[in-house]
């Protein structure tokens, strides 16, 4: 079993497979080069006895061509030829004549065959002029020979021909000793592969398992522990990120933690009451801002439903407390003796996968402020009803007074008409600084912001009051810091913000006061622009409150001037669209100055 285990292993498979490399590559490595080497042995032999061959038939033309048959001489040469000059072992070499007949032979053993014909099919082609004629053969033995024959021709003509059979043991042992070594070679690598393998799958599985033992080790939740790294191959790299995965699961697991723990204190410390329930309603969490709200501690809620903890009672409360996604505004009075106060209470379901609702959530929040904001939105309507109601009543009665004859009366006539024009000019007013309060406040008007030279603007402004400003000797003066030039600005906004300054300005300065118009650049760029009169100045306790709409410092008074209450409001709102803030300075008896602030880019700044 611990052989199969092994087998199993990377280790075991890396070893396998690198001898099954090893193996086919040395495999067919021997194939091709036993073959080539056989074939290369076989053609030099071959080669080498042609050549003899086609020596001996040069050298025995003359002798062939020149002597009889019976000349003894000149077959005695023949043979000194034979055995002296193509001595080879293993190898016959046989002189014919013309006819086939054996002349000579280099072996002693075949002198028989002397005076006998060789019928060798080779030997008839080479008496036939042929030239290439080899052939191999097997003798009883088993022993392989070569056997090659070549025509001897002299002046053309056939007189003979070379007979050589050589044994091929020689070359066939030859290559019995390479394959061998070749076989030794190939074991030899095998079992060098193996030791190898063996080393080489060790430094990839010794990693693995050390990979595997840390993994474990963060499964059961001990984060320090680190992989070593034992290179910089992939491996390595693997172990790397394994251990940057173990610090940023650590990390993560750590910030877990902290956002529990954040939530906790959110939950703790949040400006909201949070009550959580369960299917049935009782009261299982609940937030330190809920016990401020509710007058009670944790330690009170065991047991309690959540309906009798916030007054609700009957099937509201049942419906509410399970499950209703709802909201409800309660009046709540501290028990010990407090202002009571508005809260909204905000139900929530708590819902689980494949069980349903398993709780409630409650949200309550202060909406005191909420319904004080209400408030005042219906006393701006009341304000606004206020405001036309007067002119109103005032042009309905003058006109029932002309239209019962006073139309007639010379001097009452145009006197009624004109009032009636003075209000119906008020309202108008009125109603065309709401709509542009309204377009302000929905954001509907687009700036059509363009370069506007700060210095011609406000000369602009002070030529449009200066018959106003002549008829009351009110002196105005224009003072622009150094760096004042141009500035990006919607110029009618901008224009509609000083006329109102400037007017009430106007309005509250007695004959003989001086208006000043100041712009300058602050510290951190932006352009500064302010209106100062030395008028009647508005009282401290107004201060906090002139710029909410149709909020007057002297009502009646502002009213017989034609104000509509909504200049400041208008301005500070133009102010805002541009990205900047409007403040207010007064004192009673000394006079009034209001600064606004507006982004300037800096291609309108000037280098002082």
């Amino acid at each position: 079993m611990k052989w199969l285990s092994f087998f199993r292993t990377i280790q075991a498979k890396v070893i396998i497979i690198y001898v099954l490399l090893i193996l086919i590559a040395m495999q067919l490595i021997g194939v091709y080069f036993v073959s080539a080497m056989k074939n290369s042995l076989t053609s030099n032999f071959t080669t080498d006895l042609l050549e003899r061959a086609e020596l001996m038939s040069v050298l025995a033309a003359k002798t062939l061509a020149g002597g009889s048959e019976s000349d003894e001489d000149s077959v005695e040469s023949l043979q000194v030829m034979v055995s002296n000059l193509f001595n080879m072992d293993g190898a016959e070499i046989q002189v014919l004549d013309a006819t086939g007949r054996v002349l000579t032979t280099s072996l002693l053993s075949h002198a028989d065959y002397v005076n006998t014909k060789n019928t060798q099919t080779v030997v008839s082609r080479a008496l036939q002029g042929i030239v290439d004629n080899e052939e191999y053969i097997i003798d009883e033995d088993g022993t392989r020979k070569k056997v090659v024959a070549k025509p001897v021709i002299h002046n053309g003509k056939i007189v003979g021909a070379i007979y050589i059979v050589a044994s091929m043991s020689e070359l066939y042992a030859t290559m019995e000793r390479i394959n061998s070594i070749f076989i030794s070679g190939i074991l030899l690598a095998l079992g060098l592969t193996a030791v190898l393998g063996v080393i080489l799958s060790h430094t990839i599985t010794h990693p693995i398992k050390e990979l595997t033992r840390h993994a474990r080790a963060v499964a059961e939740g001990r984060f320090t522990e680190k992989t070593p790294v034992f290179g910089s191959d992939e491996i390595g790299q693997l172990s790397q990120a394994f251990n940057y995965m173990t610090s940023r699961l650590r990390e993560a697991l750590s910030q877990n933690e902290e956002e529990k723990e954040k939530l906790a204190s959110i939950l703790t410390n949040m400006s909201d009451g949070v009550i959580a329930t369960d299917e049935v309603g009782r009261v299982i969490l609940m937030n330190r801002r809920a016990g401020e709200m509710l007058g009670v501690e944790g330690e009170e809620l065991a047991g309690r439903e959540i309906g009798s903890l916030l007054g609700l009672e009957g099937p509201e409360a049942e419906s509410l407390a399970r499950g209703g996604n709802d909201s409800k505004l309660l009046e709540i009075k501290p028990n010990e003796g407090g202002e009571p106060f508005m809260m909204r209470v905000t139900f929530t379901p708590i819902h689980r996968r494949d069980t349903g609702i398993t709780g409630t959530i409650a949200v309550l929040q202060d909406v005191t402020e909420q319904e004080k904001l209400e408030a005042s939105r219906r006393e701006f309507v009341a304000n606004v009803s206020h405001e036309l109601r007067t002119p109103l009543t005032t042009i309905k009665s003058y006109t029932e007074a002309l239209e019962d004859g006073a139309l007639d009366d010379k001097q009452l006539g145009p006197r009624f008409v004109g009032v009636i024009q003075n209000e119906t000019g008020r309202m108008i007013r009125l109603v065309t600084d709401l709509l542009h309060l309204s377009r302000l406040d929905s954001k509907e008007g687009a700036l059509r912001k363009q370069r506007v030279d700060i210095v011609e603007m406000l000369e602009d402004v002070g030529d449009r009051f200066s018959f106003q400003m002549q008829q009351k000797n009110v002196r105005t003066i224009i003072d622009a810091k150094p760096g004042v030039s141009t500035a990006m600005l919607d110029r009618d906004g901008i224009d509609q913000v000083l006329d109102n300054l400037i007017s009430n300005a106007l309005k509250y300065t007695p004959d003989g006061g001086t208006i000043t118009m100041e712009a300058a650049v602050t510290e951190d760029g932006m352009l500064s622009l302010s209106v100062a009169d030395t008028g009647i100045g508005i009282p401290k306790k107004d201060l906090d409150r002139i710029f909410e709409r149709f909020y007057r410092v002297d009502k009646a008074r502002t009213r017989n001037m034609g104000g509509t209450g909504l200049g400041l409001s208008i301005a500070r709102e133009i102010v805002r669209v541009h990205g900047g803030s409007i403040s207010l300075q007064s004192e009673l008896e000394k006079g009034t100055k209001v600064t606004f602030t507006l982004p300037l880019d800096d291609e309108g700044r000037e280098t002082p």
